[in-house]
């Protein structure tokens, strides 16, 4: 498996290869028999729930009373890679419960991330970060669901949608506005359990590789003073410090799929007889493969790299993020496409791992900034720093 290679860089230390080693045996084991892709809410649970008692959830979810930073993330990316090897919606259940709890452990006070991060650790509870709405995507300044003060609290009122584990979780980040400035700068996060009155979900969504996903509803929500995450006013540094840290481990899930695509279409050339030798014999077939190789490896370092930058000390690996995500999530995509081309006919057909991985890595070239957004997001470092900013 290329993941073995690439694990020998000096990015990394032999914890993270026995990490890499442990949690392919466990999952190789143990994945299939809790994924069931026609109850994608159960096949969630169950994963979240063996996740958490098999101590896997220990490299997104700090212990009782930690803070997010300092946090392994290159062990975050390697966990990731790892699952999306294995099944995407592994993956997905893991990265959520990070991805949900992070502004908790980052911004929380003790008392909160006492109370909220154990069971999400534990795979007792599932956790979701709800930013996006329906005009509000990636503009993040263009939110409006909004959240006013009342008497013991704050009312929220409005909608959130793409919500992923939207429907299933137990606790849920919220980011509303608030007003204290324009923009990016009067908007707030909360915790929001998903019993409290005035929740809802308005509308599950299906799409084109199932995960749970959901719109939520906030009307007359009221939560009390003590769900404020932060200051008021400090929720686009919430979102944004939580997304530094993730972002990166998007594209190692993409470079985990890719990887197995790589892996499946090889096979199938060593093993697909063709005019009179096997299909790896044939040119046109080895230039796709190499292509494919290339595309990883470069994948890797990218994100491998931006990784290591957060896990040295750098405050803020946005440009680094940015890079490793545009670029594996893009190269993963054609890695994967090549593979489905090696199949053939087969390779469209319903139950083979290709058109699976084709469905999966759709996605990750949108959520949690699309590829256009982070060539914004490195356009203009670049020119901010050519223009000596």
């Amino acid at each position: 498996m290329l993941l073995t290679d690439l694990l020998a860089l000096p990015f990394f230390e032999d914890r993270h290869r026995d990490l890499a080693a442990r949690l392919f045996d466990w999952a190789s084991r143990h994945v299939p028999g809790l994924v069931d892709h026609h109850d994608v809410d159960g096949s969630c649970r169950r994963l979240v729930a063996a996740l958490g008692q098999a101590g896997w959830l220990d490299a997104c979810v700090p212990p009782n009373g930690e803070t997010l930073v300092p946090l392994d993330v290159r062990a975050l990316c390697v966990s990731r890679a790892t699952l999306a090897y294995v099944d995407g919606l592994a993956d997905f259940a893991f990265a959520m419960q990070g991805l949900g709890s992070g502004g908790i452990s980052l911004f929380g006070t003790p008392e909160q991330r006492a109370a909220a991060c154990p069971s999400v650790r534990e795979g007792r509870a599932i956790a979701a970060f709800a930013l996006s709405e329906p005009d509000a995507g990636s503009d993040v300044a263009a939110m409006s669901t909004t959240a006013q003060r009342v008497e013991g609290g704050w009312r929220l009122d409005g909608l959130k949608t793409w919500i992923s584990n939207g429907g299933i979780a137990d606790r849920y980040v919220v980011f509303a506005r608030s007003g204290e400035a324009p923009g990016a700068r009067g908007i707030s996060a909360f915790i929001v359990s998903a019993e409290t009155p005035g929740f809802s979900i308005a509308e599950r969504i299906e799409a084109i590789a199932p995960h749970p996903l959901a719109t939520l509803s906030f009307d007359n929500c009221v939560v009390p003073e003590n769900a404020l995450l932060g200051r008021p006013g400090q929720g686009f540094a919430v979102a944004m410090a939580t997304l530094d840290v993730f972002r990166p481990t998007v594209a190692a899930a993409a470079l985990g799929m890719g990887m197995r695509a790589l892996d499946e279409a090889t096979q199938r050339a060593l093993t697909r007889q063709m005019f009179g030798g096997v299909l790896a014999d044939l040119q046109l077939t080895q230039a796709a493969l190499a292509d494919s190789v290339a595309e990883l490896e470069a994948a890797a370092l990218l994100t491998f790299r931006a990784a290591w930058a957060k896990d040295q000390g750098k405050p803020r690996i946005t440009r680094e993020a940015a890079i490793a995500k545009m670029v594996a999530t893009e190269n993963a995509q054609k890695v994967i496409d090549r593979a489905v081309q090696v199949f053939g006919g087969l390779g469209v057909k319903k139950g083979e791992k290709v058109e699976e991985l084709y469905r999966d890595i759709r996605a990750l070239r949108i959520y949690e900034g699309a590829t256009e957004v982070q060539k914004i997001v490195i356009a203009r470092d670049h020119l901010a720093k050519a223009a000596g900013g």
